[in-house]
């Protein structure tokens, strides 16, 4: 999973990266500049622990999240189109986190003049769109050429494409995201190598200072939440030790570590879901998409066993801890044999039998 960190200047994005990857990188002014860091971190997942006490592996290996602080988003920046190193980054992502700021200080002047999360917000809804409509209409561009050059790809196909991104003109034209947009399973396959920034997922961080009363600010499109980080204080926090940061978030009244809570979330509006692979040799966490069916999961581990594959030995999470180990599982019948259409859930144990 891929998580680019965006926002306007001075709302907190390299705060925010630190907090979640327990960085320290320098806060600092970029001017605009295209910049981006990234970090690969291990997704929180308190069942990998309990599996690791049960089976003492060799190797314990979470599943990852490479966040990335992309710099260089500002209002205007979409009018001749981003540049080529700034889309690619963000054509690339997962998912975006965007930070909209919501704090005042006066050390650190909004670039804007004052403080205004729904304004910031809507600039930031306007650059993505503005974008992808500028892609968009260069892909029309060469569809028409295309369809009367003639020679190349059938051309019931190269209609059918024309119509599809005249409906998503349409839509953008009118200010909407294309995430908006119904599209049918042919259409979705036809856009599926186009990266196109408003049809990805979006976790609006409202950046709050401490004891700061939250912003009324809501997300009005489909696969948008809205979470509120104290990013200053989440960025001190990882810092300290595990002992120091629990007082410290009891202290604070903080519930839940800002890196989980954004990962919880995101695992949500991303639909993602666990499994895992236990033995002596390795306890390891997969990701997968909700729906994902065993052939699917398979294929996440090794393509050797998705190629192989025969049957599925599958048990939940809570049914193996209540019997002690896969050799107590298995001994009472209680290991299922599930083939490929199988539909695995979050956080069951599996292994697969294949043979090649």
């Amino acid at each position: 999973m891929r998580l680019g960190i965006i926002g306007l200047p001075q709302a907190g994005k390299t705060t925010v990266f630190n907090a979640l990857t327990r960085g320290d990188r320098p806060i600092a002014v970029s001017g605009g500049r295209f910049e981006v860091h990234t970090a690969v971190v291990d997704v929180p997942d308190p069942r990998v622990k309990r599996l690791e006490a049960m089976f003492n592996p060799r190797k314990t290996t979470y599943t990852k999240v490479t966040y990335a602080d992309i710099a260089g988003l500002e209002a205007g920046a979409s009018k001749s189109g981003f540049s080529g190193a700034l889309l690619n980054q963000l054509s690339q992502m997962d998912g975006f986190l965007e930070v909209v700021r919501c704090f005042e200080n006066p050390e650190i002047p909004h670039p804007l003049g004052d403080v205004d999360p729904c304004r910031d917000l809507s600039i930031l809804d306007t650059e993505l769109l503005l974008q992808d409509l500028i892609s968009v209409e260069r892909k029309l561009e060469r569809l028409v050429g295309e369809l009367n050059k003639g020679g190349g790809r059938e051309k019931s196909l190269v209609k059918r494409e024309s119509e599809l991104f005249d409906k998503l003109q349409a839509a953008l034209l009118q200010e909407i995201p294309l995430r908006q947009v119904d599209l049918s399973a042919e259409e979705e396959k036809m856009l599926s190598g186009f990266g196109f920034l408003t049809r990805k997922p979006i976790l609006l961080l409202l950046n709050i200072s401490e004891g700061q009363t939250p912003p009324q600010v809501t997300c009005p499109y489909r696969r948008c939440s809205v979470a509120l980080l104290q990013g200053r204080l989440e960025m001190e926090i990882v810092q300290l030790s595990p002992e120091e940061a629990s007082l410290f978030m009891l202290e604070y009244g903080i519930d839940e570590p800002g890196l989980d809570k954004v990962i919880r979330l995101s695992y949500d509006l991303l639909g993602l879901q666990s499994f895992f692979t236990v033995g002596e040799d390795e306890v390891r966490a997969w990701t997968v998409q909700r729906g994902a069916t065993a052939y699917e999961a398979a294929g996440a581990i090794h393509s050797d066993l998705q190629k192989g594959f025969i049957r599925a030995e599958v048990i939940a999470y809570e049914e193996l801890l209540a019997l002690g180990g896969l050799a107590e599982a298995r001994s009472k019948g209680k290991l299922r044999l599930e083939g490929k259409e199988y539909l695995v859930q979050d956080g069951e144990i599996m292994h697969v039998r294949f043979n090649l």
